[in-house]
C-alpha cells in the first residue's frame, strides 16, 4: 500500500496535516488546503451541526438533558469536545466563520457545574487544560484559567482532577491536558504569572511523563495501564502513549532518551502494509466516525504515528 497516497485520499481536515508534516509541501499549497476545513468535509459539517445558539448539543462538557448516566459512555457531542475536533482539524483561528462560532460560544455556553461562562474555565483541571488550549488557539483570553492552573499543580509534577478530594498523585490523564493546554498557551504568546512562571511549571509536568517513559509505574517499573497502549482518535481527555509522544513533538528539540520505550512501541505497532490501527475508541455518542472502526488502518493514527517517527529519527 502507497501509505501517504492513502493519507492523502482523505477529508480536508487531514489532508493539510499530511502536506505539512510528512511532505514538507509548498506553504501555498498547505494554506490552500486547510482553508477548505471549514468549507468541506469534517470541518463543515461539524460546524453545521451547531445549536442556533452556537452551542454543540446544548450545552458545555455534556449535551442539554443529560442525566448522568455513562452506562453507554460519555457523550462526545457537546460543545467542549466539538471545539476539540475543530481544533485537531487545524480550522484556521482567522476564519470568519470561526470567529462566528468562537462569539457565540463566549456567550453563550456556561459550564453546568457552575454557570461560569465557557472561557472561564471549570473547576477540573482536566476540563481547564482544554479550555486553555481552546482559548490560545481560536484566540480567546484565557489567562485566569492559566493561573489556576498554575496554582494547582502538585509536589510530583502533574495535575489530578481529584486534588480537590485529598490526592497527592498526580494523573497521565490530568497532566497531558494541561500540558497540552500550557504549550498552546505559550505558543499563541501568552504570559499570564510571567512567561518564566508558565515554562517551569509545563516543564516540570514534562518531567512527571518523562520520569515515568510515558506508561509506568514510578514505584515498580510495571505499566501503570494497558489501555494506554493502545491508540485512539480522537483522544478527548483520555491518555495514551502515543498522545504523550506527540505532545513531545510538538515541543521539539532534542529526543529525550527515556522516550525510548514508547518509540518502540510505535515501531512495534505498525501493519504489515505500513499503517496503524485504531486500537480503541472511547465510547459514547459522536456526531460522526472520522476513521473507520476498531481495528481497521486508521489514517489519523497513521498521521500521528509517522510525524512522531519523523521528528524521532531527524532528532
Amino acid at each position: 500500500m502507497d501509505v501517504l497516497a492513502w493519507l492523502l485520499d482523505s477529508d480536508p481536515a487531514l489532508r493539510w496535516r499530511v502536506l505539512r508534516d510528512l511532505l514538507d509541501a509548498p506553504e501555498a499549497e498547505v494554506a490552500a488546503e486547510r482553508a477548505r476545513v471549514t468549507a468541506d468535509g469534517w470541518g463543515a459539517r461539524l460546524l453545521a451541526a451547531r445549536d442556533p445558539d452556537g452551542q454543540w448539543a446544548g450545552g458545555a462538557c455534556f449535551p442539554a438533558g443529560f442525566t448522568g448516566d455513562f452506562s453507554a459512555g460519555q457523550p462526545w457531542t457537546s460543545t467542549l469536545p466539538a471545539l476539540e475536533l475543530l481544533r485537531d482539524f487545524g480550522a484556521s483561528p482567522d476564519a470568519p466563520v470561526i470567529q462566528e462560532a468562537l462569539d457565540l460560544v463566549a456567550r453563550n455556553s456556561h459550564w453546568e457545574y457552575d454557570g461560569a461562562p465557557f472561557f472561564a474555565g471549570e473547576v477540573e483541571p482536566c476540563i481547564n487544560g482544554r479550555v486553555v488550549a481552546l482559548g490560545a488557539y481560536f484566540g480567546r483570553p484565557v489567562d485566569d484559567v492559566v493561573q489556576r492552573l498554575l496554582g494547582e499543580q502538585l509536589a510530583d509534577g502533574g495535575w489530578n482532577c481529584e486534588a480537590e478530594n485529598g490526592s497527592v498523585r498526580s494523573s497521565f490523564h490530568t497532566t497531558i491536558c494541561v500540558l497540552e493546554g500550557l504549550l498552546e498557551y505559550e505558543r499563541a504568546g501568552g504570559a499570564a504569572g510571567g512567561r518564566k512562571l508558565v515554562g517551569e511549571a509545563r516543564r516540570r509536568g514534562e518531567e512527571y511523563l518523562l520520569e515515568r517513559r510515558l506508561v509506568y509505574r514510578l514505584s515498580t517499573g510495571e505499566v501503570a495501564d494497558p489501555a494506554w497502549q493502545q491508540f485512539s482518535f480522537p483522544t478527548y481527555w483520555h491518555y495514551d502513549v502515543l498522545r504523550g509522544l506527540e505532545y513531545f513533538r510538538v515541543v521539539g528539540g532534542d529526543v529525550d532518551p527515556r522516550l525510548a520505550p514508547a518509540v518502540e512501541l510505535v515501531r512495534s505497532k505498525r501493519g504489515t502494509e505500513g499503517a496503524w490501527a485504531l486500537d480503541a475508541v472511547h465510547p459514547g455518542a459522536v456526531h460522526f466516525a472520522v476513521d473507520d472502526g476498531v481495528g481497521a488502518p486508521s489514517r489519523w493514527n497513521t498521521l500521528r504515528a509517522l510525524r512522531v517517527l519523523r521528528w524521532v529519527e531527524r532528532g
